[in-house]
């Protein structure tokens, strides 16, 4: 996984645009230490995320990624907004433009992915 992946660098005129995260499908499983990956002919799953409901904001910043990331040419590219709640009408439009919507509330959350103790045992996913 890649986080906070710069998909359009900053310029004079254009603002950084970062992608909370990109997944590598086929590649080594575990956070790449930087937030540039080659990803041409590759298959990439896109992931925008925010706490709260899902918005405009973060629909929109979901399939605008994979609109940027078309231009790096990767295989294929599928989109995943995470999200703490649904909403029926911005729900539809996701599916309606192919984004994924995840909702993760604090059910799903476990304490034991800030124990050391886990973190240490699996290093891998954190290195």
């Amino acid at each position: 996984m890649i986080e906070e992946f710069v998909v359009v660098k900053r310029t004079k005129t254009t603002g950084i645009r970062l992608i909370d995260g990109i997944i590598v499908l086929g590649e080594e499983s575990r956070i790449y230490d930087g937030n540039f990956y080659d990803l041409e002919d590759k298959d990439v799953i896109v992931i925008q995320t925010k706490e709260n409901r899902i918005g405009m904001g973060l629909l929109g910043q979901a399939y605008l990624s994979t609109l940027l990331i078309a231009k790096l040419n990767p295989r294929s590219i599928k989109s995943v907004a995470i999200c703490g709640k649904n909403d029926d009408v911005i729900g539809q439009l996701a599916k309606d433009h192919n984004v994924e919507v995840i909702v993760m509330g604090d059910e799903n959350y476990d304490e034991k992915f800030d124990n050391p103790k886990y973190i240490e045992k699996n290093k891998s996913l954190y290195s």
